[in-house]
């Protein structure tokens, strides 16, 4: 009688082997470069665990391309900006190892991990190995700053706690106690990003056995201005979301949706129903969303969020009519919300050093006066205007481009004219003692005229404003613009006439 067979063993690197062929067929058989033998090692385990990142890497450019071949593509196609990549890591596709072992000196939550030095939170400083040109931009930008400006400004901090906080009623009055950290991560912080910090080490049993992972406050988060392990801004996965990192969601205005809503930022709405949303909505799902650099007129027939701020756009010839940004500001002059008045862009991200003349983190006076030591110059304005109009002349006539323009500045005018208005009947309101302002150390934010006044600025200033730079029609008129901007003076005089008497 024939002896039974002993049962075959298959090596770790053959049952990889066989990992990445099934991935391979999974994804339509797009071409993978291979792998490092680290990642090698992730996928070994990371591939039964967590089949969503895997496959959804398996999709992405990184695993379809080593960093070498990348920056072999010519100026206008590269998408890598670093002229030298370690060696180490150009020859292969960029896998889990190549982000999550990145600089493990700098990141407080590395731990050991089945024999290599891993971290949890892959952050910009990691990604400027690759692209440097971005990451410096992004480092420009306001949004990186946007937890820094969020947690140091009090006028924000006294905003989120009256709508955040807790409260309660007793002896006849309402009592605000501030939110807690949860509810904080879960809101303001959810877009403007938490601080991300490792509190010590917890020990899980695995698949694998026990194993020893660190604890981070503040996580999860994806925000555009978290605070993160390495003491680096941001999160590039705000736009380019985990794992896939695909320039095509970076592209779609979706994405930008995810914040940029409303009421307070209704960009998406607004663009929704504007001739250029109309057009997306549409005829979007013809269009070319992945290609580099992007043809005006062949790639896509109407601009989204990325066209107008960030993306490299050429003619049909490749003549750049904009250059790739990541300074998301590099195109604005104004900047139409966040706060009382619309005013020029600031010269630096860090705002938290404004301060106007009263002393209050604000870039404008009261009276609606820019402080204009902070604020970009009429050189800097007109460079930023004619940026963004060459996007805009890609497609139209320069007398449309302007009519268009001359509509949107007069919003601004007219809008901060109407704030203005608010601001005064509130600072009669404090001065005939009726409410209690910061001469009282009050908040600005707790009684019915001073929420009023900042409906004012806050939703449908912001509204129109939006609505007139998108041609998003009427939300700058019932669906919280003029209608509500008007309505809401006159609640507010009535309010202090029938409180005078």
């Amino acid at each position: 009688m024939r002896d039974r067979a002993a049962p075959a063993v298959i090596s770790k690197r053959a049952f990889i082997v066989v990992v990445l062929l099934v991935l391979f067929a999974f994804t339509g058989g797009n071409s993978m470069a291979a792998p490092s033998g680290s990642t090698e090692e992730c996928l070994s385990c990371h591939t039964s665990l967590h089949p969503g990142i895997v496959g959804d890497w398996q999709k992405s450019r990184h695993a379809q391309m080593t960093p070498g071949e990348a920056q072999k593509k010519s100026e206008l196609e590269r998408r890598v900006s670093s002229t030298e990549i370690p060696d180490s890591l150009a020859g292969h596709s960029v896998g889990c190892a190549e982000c999550h072992t990145l600089n493990p000196e700098k990141h407080k939550d590395t731990f050991e991990h089945n024999g290599q030095q891993v971290h949890v939170v892959v952050t910009p400083a990691d990604c400027a190995t690759c692209h440097s040109l971005e990451a410096g931009q992004f480092a420009q930008n306001i949004m990186a700053w946007a937890h820094v400006i969020f947690v140091n400004n009090p006028l924000y901090q006294d905003l989120e706690k009256s709508t955040n906080g807790a409260y309660s009623f007793k002896d006849m009055k309402l009592d605000v106690a501030a939110s807690n950290e949860e509810t904080r991560a879960d809101s303001c912080l959810f877009c403007h990003g938490t601080a991300v910090q490792v509190t010590g080490t917890t020990s899980r049993q695995t698949e694998m056995g026990e194993m020893v992972f660190p604890t981070l406050k503040g996580w999860p988060n994806q925000g555009v201005g978290r605070i993160n392990p390495d003491a680096s801004m941001g999160s590039c996965a705000a736009c380019h979301a985990r794992h896939q990192f695909s320039i095509e969601m970076a592209r779609k205005p979706d994405t930008c949706s995810q914040c940029h809503k409303g009421p307070d930022v209704p960009a998406s709405k607004v663009y929704g129903v504007s001739k250029h949303g109309n057009i997306y909505a549409s005829l979007g799902g013809q269009w070319n969303f992945t290609a580099v650099p992007w043809k005006v007129g062949t790639d896509f027939m109407a601009p989204t969020c990325a066209t107008c701020h960030m993306s490299l756009l050429v003619k049909e010839e490749s003549e750049v009519i904009a250059p790739r940004t990541h300074q998301v500001s590099d195109r604005l002059p104004w900047r139409i919300f966040g706060l009382i008045y619309a005013h020029p862009q600031p010269k630096s991200p860090d705002t938290t050093m404004i301060k106007n003349r009263a002393g209050l983190p604000l870039p404008t006076e009261l009276s609606g006066e820019p402080v204009s030591g902070y604020l970009i110059d009429e050189k800097e304005i007109a460079r930023r205007t004619a940026a963004m109009q060459q996007v805009c002349l890609s497609c139209h006539a320069e007398s449309w481009v302007n009519g268009h323009w001359a509509r949107f500045e007069n919003s601004i005018k007219t809008t901060n004219a109407n704030t203005l208005t608010a601001t005064q009947i509130l600072l009669a309101a404090w001065e005939k003692g009726l409410a209690a302002g910061p001469a009282q150390q009050d908040s600005l934010f707790n009684e019915p005229i001073e929420r009023k006044w900042a409906d004012q600025w806050l939703l449908y200033a912001n509204s129109v404003r939006f609505s007139s730079a998108m041609a998003g029609s009427d939300y700058g008129v019932f669906d919280y613009g003029r209608w509500f901007m008007s309505r809401n003076l006159i609640e507010m005089q009535d309010w202090l006439k029938s409180r005078s008497k």
